[in-house]
């Protein structure tokens, strides 16, 4: 079971490090305006936010891989718990997918921690 719940936490750190890219690098283009639903105007007047947003999801990943490097179940519980609350406030704030693409797997990924 150390196994699966190590690779859902991994699942969760690949999202993170997928969405900095997005956010970080492909913000502006048609692959990451189509991610988040803007426009061309909005992305590139929102680009910094975006970096910033990016950033953010970076730490959550790093943190991911940092529980799964140490081995410490409280680090990875953390970091996912982390990201289920961010996935929640996205779900509520700005699009109920971040619920399934975010939250879920998070949610998923801890329970396979704890059941460890």
């Amino acid at each position: 079971m150390i196994i699966v719940a190590n690779v859902l936490v991994a699942l969760v750190a690949l999202i993170h490090l997928y969405i900095l890219v997005l956010e970080m690098f492909l913000w502006t283009t048609p692959r990451g305006r189509k991610a988040f639903g803007t426009t061309a105007e909005f992305a590139e007047q929102t680009r910094t936010l975006g970096a910033n947003q990016g950033l953010y999801n970076g730490f959550l990943a790093a943190g991911l891989i940092w529980g799964l490097i140490d081995g410490a179940d409280a680090i990875k519980i953390f970091f996912l718990a982390c990201v289920a609350v961010a996935g929640v406030f996205g779900a509520a704030t700005a699009s109920r997918r971040i619920i399934y693409v975010q939250t879920l797997p998070a949610v998923l990924a801890m329970a396979a921690v704890l059941i460890a």
